[in-house]
């Protein structure tokens, strides 16, 4: 079993790290939930919503699909950074990466 760390960067700058197996088949999104970042998630993870919006600082993922990339379209803030954490599996979250969550709120 290995584990991926990944950090969060908070409002006032500081990154919280998050250490996390790759063998569990989580999604970003169920791990943010279960960390008690506010991720609303109200499409269960099918990239219907943009609840889950992040973006992507450093380090990298899987491509994202044209449904996600049709999603963030619709989002007044989306960047070349942004991703949907309901897309991103922790398995193919490089080590080392660091989000900054974005959710429904921004």
């Amino acid at each position: 079993m290995a584990d991926i760390t990944f950090f969060v960067e908070e409002a006032n700058g500081d990154k919280t790290p998050i250490t996390v197996p790759t063998d569990m088949g989580l999604s970003l999104m169920e791990v943010l939930k279960g960390s008690d970042y506010p991720i609303l998630a109200t499409c269960g993870g099918m990239a219907l919503c943009a609840t889950c919006h992040i973006s992507l600082l450093e380090g990298t993922a899987n491509d994202p699909t044209d449904i996600e990339l049709d999603m963030l379209d619709t989002l007044f803030n989306a960047t070349d950074q942004s991703r949907l954490s309901c897309q991103i599996r922790i398995s193919d979250l490089s080590d080392g990466a660091v989000i900054q969550v974005l959710g429904e709120s921004q």
